[in-house]
């Protein structure tokens, strides 16, 4: 375990603009630390670029010229001292402009705005399920500190994967998600269905799952064994079974499979990014209802992060309990999956439930 007097030491790194990732594997107590030093990290446009590549990938929901898919290729792998490394490094200074932060009854009304858009393709019949997400802002305190915080979420959410990230492209970003988007090595490959949510009772998981949850499940899971059919491919499941992700639990089918091919990760990825349980069915139609209909950007949030060694590891998850860390506030994220029978405020609750993982991270420091 790396000492948390590394605290300070992170911070500076994000202080000085270096890319870096730190994370943590669930199960593990490693924690794994990459940083580029040397010129600047790699900006790829398309996913199936990342064939034949490695490094620390931190993806978008959608690509874009403005947001590409950011491969740290590093050349540091454990966190600096301060006798090896310049600190005194001159540190980036922000403006401290006033921000307006809308308030709860404004982000509820515009949450209601945008559920009633999104049901009405629902319940029409022309879209099985729809992912609507919303950021809520939250000032952050002088004194807070990204490493310290990393450390406290590694902590909490032992089932997670919990990293912090930090590139002068991407700015800084944190998380503790539950789901895998690919994961494994040589011949053996793993990833999973994630979908519904219930809140744990009394810290405890469900004993059973309604309706709207099981076929929100079961479109998720169909959804990954359609496309690693394309690539000839019947995995071995497990599941689903109630499973918990921070302040709330899911149900998750895990898939084990091999890969003809693990240099062609990139290929595998354009297949799966974005499961429906960020995004929805038929998916290119929910992807381009999303981009046009759900009123902001949802930047790296939705899209994907982690190791990326088509030669060794891989751990790739969707960046899912997440947060950008700015200047002067915090920016976190979360969404909900819709189907026809999804009510407003149950819908609600759900995405304050998911915003508390990392909510009660900064409330607490």
């Amino acid at each position: 375990m790396i000492p948390r007097d590394s605290y300070e030491i992170i911070d500076t790194l994000i202080k000085q603009g270096r890319s870096f990732a730190i994370w943590r594997i669930p199960g593990e107590d490693r924690l794994h630390f990459r940083m580029q030093s040397a010129g600047s990290p790699c900006l790829l446009y398309d996913i199936k670029d990342l064939n034949e590549r490695s490094g620390f990938v931190i993806a978008p929901f959608q690509v874009t010229a403005e947001r590409p898919i950011v491969l740290i290729q590093p050349d540091c792998f454990e966190i600096p001292s301060e006798s090896d490394w310049d600190f005194s490094r001159e540190k980036n200074e922000f403006p401290s402009n006033e921000i307006e932060i809308p308030s709860e009854s404004e982000e509820k009304e515009r949450y209601a705005y945008h559920f009633s858009l999104f049901t009405s393709p629902l319940l029409k019949g022309s879209q099985d399920k729809l992912v609507l997400s919303r950021s809520k802002t939250i000032r952050k305190d002088p004194s807070f500190s990204p490493g310290k915080a990393f450390f406290a979420a590694v902590e909490r959410y032992i089932r997670s994967y919990v990293y912090l990230c930090h590139t002068p492209e991407t700015g800084t970003w944190m998380g503790g998600t539950p789901e895998i988007l690919l994961s494994g090595e040589k011949g053996d490959w793993q990833t999973v269905a994630l979908a519904g949510t219930q809140s744990l009772r009394d810290g405890k998981l469900p004993k059973s799952w309604d309706h709207k949850n099981w076929r929100e499940q079961q479109l998720v899971a169909s959804y990954i064994r359609r496309q690693l059919s394309t690539l000839g491919i019947t995995p071995e499941e497990k599941g689903p079974y109630s499973a918990r992700a921070g302040e709330v639990s899911h149900l998750k089918s895990d898939f084990f499979f091999s890969l003809p091919n693990p240099e062609k990760l990139g290929d595998v990825l354009q297949l799966l990014h974005p499961t429906p349980a960020v995004c929805g069915l038929p998916k290119e139609e929910a992807y381009h209802f999303i981009i046009e209909n759900e009123g902001y950007d949802r930047s790296y949030y939705s899209g994907f992060i982690g190791w990326l060694d088509p030669k060794g590891k891989t751990d790739l998850y969707v960046n899912l309990r997440c947060m950008n860390i700015l200047p002067q506030t915090f920016t976190l994220y979360a969404g909900g999956g819709l189907l026809a029978a999804s009510q407003l405020e149950d819908e609600w609750q759900e995405t304050e439930d998911k915003l508390d993982t990392m909510r009660r991270i900064v409330g607490n420091l």
